[in-house]
């Protein structure tokens, strides 16, 4: 019997920086046979024609114009022919394992298993990147996984799955109205179709983060922030379609109050629709809470003015930190001449 073929797909904008890290950590990859797909979501910078230095029998390089990373995902998966998809940002780092660690836990079950893996946090240097496990880490059933999820709001990098063909389709396709958070709302369709998530603690994957993962990094203006808010519904919708449990509504709801500090000054439209929602499933949400750094700014100039003092703040602190971690990359890699670009993987 003849081994699957696995598609490791890659949409990429103006990521110059690091798509040469990403591709050969996809081609690194032990497992064979494999195809590599970069679909480039209209980039602006060098992607492209860095890209195509890397073309070959098994790595294809398609273009578009620019329409949204779920859009470039989409077109990747129509141009595929892999039995398993591995879904791959074009800044992150898969080891050289990851898959074929994925594929001998998968072998002998159901093509509508899940695997997932370990993901770190580095900025330049992979080699410090930080692995912490949560309650997510470990086999699941889609439901208990969900319920986890939003209890706790915890996250599962987008990296760090690996979906049969099969399995892809019944899903559907990724949500391009999502100009963020898209990958949750998708991987939620994608385990509600499945049977549970088989854990792969040996497998990892490498999660360049600058600190700009959370709505107040992503962006500030009222298309994103409708944009968030839409996917939280059909985060709840999804879910409730499946099991509508009082565990699954409170659930909900406090995954609504971790989210409600960052509608509640801005949009406080969405905050009122969220309380309703809330209400709809016998809950209430309370005023959110400000630690002692923000609080006088509510008090003196109002909660309008507390998420953009904060988002200044936290993207000074983590300019300073992207700043040191480049140099220490410089510094490590031995390297006397000019600061090289990119970290090498």
């Amino acid at each position: 019997m003849s081994k699957p073929l696995v598609s490791i797909l890659i949409p990429a904008f103006n990521a110059q920086e690091w798509i040469v890290d990403t591709l050969r950590s996809a081609i690194r990859q032990t497992w064979e046979p494999k195809e590599i797909i970069v679909v480039d979501d209209g980039s602006t910078d060098e992607t492209y024609a860095i890209a195509r230095q890397f073309e070959s029998s098994s790595v294809r390089i398609f273009r578009q114009a620019n329409r949204g990373a779920a859009a470039a995902r989409n077109q990747a998966f129509l141009l595929s022919h892999g039995d398993y998809i591995q879904w791959l940002d074009a800044d992150d780092l898969l080891a050289s394992d990851k898959i074929a660690l994925q594929l001998d836990a998968l072998a002998g079950r159901c093509l509508r298993t899940v695997a997932s893996c370990g993901w770190g946090r580095f900025m330049y240097r992979p080699s410090k990147a930080q692995f912490v496990p949560t309650a997510l880490w470990c086999d699941l059933s889609p439901t208990e996984w969900l319920l986890r999820k939003l209890e706790q709001n915890l996250y599962m990098q987008t990296g760090t799955w690996l979906v049969s063909r099969e399995l892809t389709a019944t899903a559907g396709p990724w949500d391009d109205r999502l100009l963020g958070d898209d990958d949750n709302e998708y991987f939620c369709r994608v385990l509600l179709a499945s049977d549970g998530v088989r854990f792969v603690p040996e497998a990892k994957l490498y999660y360049r983060s600058f600190g700009f993962g959370t709505l107040g990094y992503v962006g500030r203006s009222d298309k994103k922030l409708e944009a968030h808010w839409f996917s939280m519904q059909l985060h709840i919708r999804h879910l409730r379609s499946a099991n509508d449990s009082e565990r699954v509504r409170k659930a909900c709801v406090r995954y609504l109050q971790t989210w409600l500090y960052y509608f509640y000054g801005e949009r406080p439209d969405i905050a009122e629709q969220a309380q309703r929602l809330a209400a709809d499933m016998q809950g209430q949400l309370d005023t959110p809470k400000l630690s002692w750094k923000y609080s006088w700014i509510k008090v003196l100039f109002g909660w309008r003015y507390v998420r953009p003092f904060q988002v200044l703040a936290r993207k000074t602190r983590w300019s300073l930190q992207k700043f040191l971690d480049k140099m220490l990359a410089w510094i490590e890699s031995g390297n006397s001449a000019t600061l090289p670009s990119h970290y090498i993987f």
